[in-house]
């Protein structure tokens, strides 16, 4: 694919421990495994958009640690571009400590983010050349949000199409929603940043509503295993997932967001781009990782045929 898809957001390393349970405060719980690999939502999304078939530049900030070195050697294997991944000499690479339930795949983390917290406005300034020169951005919120705003702003002032998934949501300024193409929460997520329960379809509705109002085209909120409901000028509807059989769910939205980039760049409408996401999400969550869980393209389309 020739077009270009820039990521702005976090590496993390992964580190992550299954058990019977997720311990209580207090509990020290004997685990199962051990795993450890490259993480951080904005990476994830950039292994899945890559696998899926784009042409992808990672931003991003690393410490000058093994973490870091393990981080430039992965992308190299999965020839993601790495030309604007910045070295921080103060702050560690960032890192996220992941404990997953092994009988119900669900996950509990805490991040501790390091040098992707201290992403500087010279950083931004060298990163914009090729901000301006993508065909589509994407980004999170677990960088610094300043940093994040900037690369928003260069973005939209360049005619360049935003995807902003909200994660871990926080409250945003009304003139940044006017910047966002698509945006991607999902169900807690919608509920923080617009006040309106999600509970429902009639509210998830509500609340696609107040998005869409506040200038944002494309409404874009993830149901798990119920789908994604969509929501522009075109469509108002629930796009269905597909079935299969979850083992670790911890990277499915990344997948979801990586994907979709994927399938607007290609010319999909909102709906077609959904279901080609829905897919990617999908296979995710039948391996144990994320990054490592993200599927090919191949899988994609023989999952969706």
């Amino acid at each position: 694919m020739s077009k270009q898809l820039t990521v702005f957001g976090s590496f993390f390393e992964d580190l992550c421990g299954r058990g019977p349970y997720l311990p209580k405060p207090g509990e020290t719980l004997i685990g199962s495994k051990f795993t450890y690999g490259p993480g951080g939502k904005g990476s994830n999304q950039a292994v899945a958009a890559k696998r899926a078939g784009a042409d992808v530049t990672m931003i991003t900030k690393i410490g000058k640690d093994p973490y870091g070195d393990l981080m430039l050697a992965f992308y190299k294997e999965e020839k993601i571009h790495s030309d604007y991944v910045f070295v921080d000499h103060d702050n560690p690479t960032g890192i996220a400590l992941i404990l997953v339930d092994e009988n119900t795949a669900e996950n509990a983390i805490l991040v501790a983010p390091g040098a992707c917290h201290n992403i500087t406005p010279e950083d931004m300034e060298k990163a914009k050349e090729q901000i301006m020169k993508s065909d589509l951005l994407i980004t999170q919120l677990e960088v610094n949000m300043d940093a994040t705003f900037q690369a928003i702003k260069t973005a939209h002032e360049n005619n360049v199409k935003v995807i902003l998934n909200p994660a871990p949501a926080v409250k945003l300024s009304n003139d940044i929603y006017k910047m966002i193409d698509y945006i991607t929460p999902n169900e807690t997520e919608a509920e923080i940043l617009t006040g309106h329960k999600t509970d429902t379809i009639t509210n998830i509705r509500k609340a696609a509503s107040w998005l869409y109002d506040k200038g944002v085209s494309n409404v874009i909120i993830t149901l798990g295993k119920e789908g994604v409901y969509i929501r522009n000028n075109e469509f108002d509807e629930i796009v269905p997932s597909f079935k299969v059989k979850a083992v670790d769910t911890t990277g499915a939205g990344d997948a979801f967001n990586g994907c979709l980039a994927v399938a607007l760049l290609e010319g999909k409408n909102l709906w077609q781009a959904a279901r080609f996401a829905n897919a990617g999400a999908a296979l995710s969550v039948t391996k144990i990782g994320t990054a490592p869980s993200m599927a090919y393209r191949r899988q994609i389309d023989e999952l969706i045929e």
